[in-house]
C-alpha cells in the first residue's frame, strides 16, 4: 500500500504542476504582434548637457560580456557629442510616436529605430514635463501601431508585459503583475499630476518611454520610473496610465502644449483625529488647508477646513487623488464638488481654471500664553513674520511641552497657528479663549503655517 500511496502522491504533484503551468499566460503572440511597433529612441546632445539619472549608466562598470551589446552612440561617457537612449511606440500609421519627456528633453537630434533596423530622424512635436510624456513625429506611412486600452479597466494583480531596450539591449521583453494603482510620486517641485501604475515588471534604464501591455495586447501605460538603490530593477517600476497618455498626447498633437485643470487649494490628508474633529466617520477626503485668492476655489466659496469628498463625480479617498482628478478636467469646465463643512455635506459648483505658473512661498517666526492642555506656549506674531508667511494675523509657537498632544502631532517652535477648530486666531487672547473652550477627550483640528506651507494637525485634548 505504501508504494501505491507514494505513486498516487507523485502523480498528483506532477498533475498539479502541469495544470499550474498550463494556466500561466503565453506572451508569445503579444510579442510577435506588438514588437514591430515598439521603437528604440537614440538621442544626441551638445557636450556638457545634463541627462536624467534614470537614463544614465556607466559603460565601464558593465561586465565585459555585456559591453559588446551596446550601441556606441548610446554611451553617456562617450566623446562629444553625448548620447542617450530610451524606448517608445508608434501611435498612428503616419508616424506619431510616444515616449518620455526625460528621454528626449533638450535633444539636438532624435533617431527612431525599429526592430527591423530601419531608422528615421524624428521631430519633437511637444513635451510635457508634469506627466513626463513626449510626442515625436517621423516621416513615414502605413506604420505598425499599438492600440491604447480603455481607461479604468486595469486591475491590481493583472498580468502585464513590457517591451523596450534596457541598457541598450534592443527589444527586450519582461513580464509581471500590477502591484498597485494610483501611486502618487511628487516631483522636486511637489507636482503630482500622474496616478502611476506600480508593477513588478523588470524595468531598467533604457526601458523609459516604452509600452506596458495587458494580455489583450493593448497599451495600458508608458513606463516612466523605477525605484532602485543599485541602478537596476528591484521590482518597483511605475508607468503613466493610459488615461493620462490619451489626454496629453491629444493636446500635444493639437497644440504642442498641455493645459491642466486648476482648483487653487493647498490640501493634506485627513488622519484619525482630524476625521473626528471634522465630523467624518473615518479618515477620508482631501482637507483644504489654504485657498488661493481669486482662484476657482475661492470664487466657488471653498474654505480652509473644508474636506473635499467628491470632485466631478469622483470619490476622493486621499488628498493625493485630487490633483490627478482636477488635472484631467478641461479648463473652463463646470463641475460639482461635495465638501464636509462643520459636519454637514454641501455641494458647490466650481468653474475649473487653467494651471498657472506657480511661485514658492517664503520662510517662518509680545505677549506669551501660559502652558495649556495642548502643551503649547505661543506669542503674538510680529509684522516681519506675518509678511514673510503671507499672513494677516497669527500666533507663533514659542515652546512645545514634551509628551503633550502638540508634541505627539509634531508641532514645532516657529509654527504659526491661524485657527483652533473653527475659531480664527489673531492674537494670544484668541488662542487662550479657544483653548479654554475645549472639552477633555475632544479631538480638535489646529491650522498652522510652517515655513510658508499651511497644514492642519489633529490634537486630542487629554482627559484629567
Amino acid at each position: 500500500m505504501a508504494p501505491q500511496r507514494w505513486l498516487t502522491a507523485l502523480v498528483l504533484v506532477v498533475w498539479s504542476t502541469l495544470s499550474a503551468a498550463s494556466s500561466l499566460p503565453d506572451f508569445t503572440e503579444i510579442v510577435e504582434d506588438s514588437a514591430p511597433a515598439v521603437v528604440k529612441i537614440l538621442v544626441e546632445y551638445k557636450a556638457g548637457q545634463n541627462r536624467a539619472e534614470s537614463e544614465s549608466f556607466d559603460h565601464d562598470a558593465l561586465p565585459d560580456y555585456l559591453k559588446r551589446f551596446f550601441d556606441p552612440r548610446g554611451m553617456p561617457n562617450s566623446p562629444r557629442p553625448r548620447s542617450s537612449m530610451g524606448s517608445g511606440f508608434v501611435l498612428t500609421k503616419d508616424g506619431y510616436i510616444v515616449t518620455n519627456n526625460h528621454v528626449v528633453e533638450g535633444a539636438d537630434a532624435v533617431v527612431v529605430r525599429f526592430s527591423d533596423r530601419q531608422e528615421y530622424d524624428a521631430v519633437i512635436v511637444g513635451l510635457d514635463e508634469l506627466s513626463d510624456l513626449a510626442l515625436l513625429k517621423i516621416e513615414a506611412e502605413d506604420l505598425p501601431t499599438l492600440p491604447l486600452a480603455q481607461p479604468d479597466e486595469l486591475k491590481v494583480g493583472e498580468w502585464v508585459l513590457a517591451i523596450g531596450s534596457p541598457f541598450g539591449l534592443d527589444f527586450s521583453v519582461t513580464a509581471g503583475i500590477v502591484s498597485a494603482m494610483g501611486r502618487s510620486l511628487p516631483t522636486e517641485t511637489n507636482d503630482n499630476y500622474v496616478p502611476f501604475i506600480q508593477t513588478d515588471v523588470a524595468i531598467n534604464p533604457g526601458n523609459s518611454g516604452g509600452p506596458l501591455f495587458n494580455l489583450a495586447g493593448e497599451v495600458v501605460g508608458v513606463n516612466s520610473q523605477i525605484y532602485t538603490r543599485s541602478g537596476g530593477s528591484i521590482g518597483l517600476s511605475f508607468a503613466i496610465p493610459v488615461s493620462v497618455v490619451r489626454d496629453v498626447v491629444d493636446q500635444l498633437r493639437d497644440g504642442g502644449q498641455v493645459k491642466r485643470g486648476w482648483l487653487g487649494v493647498s490640501i493634506q490628508n485627513v488622519d484619525k483625529n482630524l476625521a473626528e474633529g471634522f465630523g467624518l466617520d473615518r479618515p477620508r477626503g482631501a482637507l483644504v488647508v489654504d485657498v488661493v485668492d481669486e482662484s476657482p476655489a475661492a470664487e466657488a466659496g471653498l474654505q480652509s477646513g473644508d474636506v473635499i469628498m467628491t470632485f466631478d463625480g469622483e470619490t476622493i479617498e486621499t488628498s493625493s487623488q485630487l490633483p490627478h482628478v482636477v488635472g484631467l478636467v478641461k479648463p473652463g469646465s463646470q463641475v460639482e464638488v461635495s465638501v464636509m463643512r462643520d459636519g454637514t455635506l454641501r455641494t458647490l459648483k466650481v468653474e475649473v481654471g487653467a494651471l498657472p505658473e506657480r511661485s514658492k512661498p517664503v520662510p517662518a517666526s509680545a505677549q506669551s500664553s501660559e502652558e495649556n492642555l495642548l502643551g503649547l506656549v505661543v506669542k503674538n506674531a510680529d509684522q516681519q513674520t506675518l509678511e514673510a508667511l503671507g499672513l494677516s494675523a497669527a500666533v507663533v509657537v514659542e515652546k512645545v511641552v514634551p509628551e503633550s498632544p502638540a508634541a505627539a502631532q509634531g508641532i514645532l517652535p516657529g509654527d504659526a497657528i491661524t485657527m483652533v477648530g473653527s475659531s480664527p486666531i489673531r492674537s494670544v487672547a484668541d488662542f487662550d479663549k479657544a483653548v479654554a473652550q475645549l472639552d477633555p477627550g475632544q479631538s480638535i483640528p489646529l491650522r498652522l503655517n510652517r515655513r510658508g506651507s499651511p497644514m492642519f494637525r489633529g490634537l486630542r485634548v487629554p482627559r484629567p
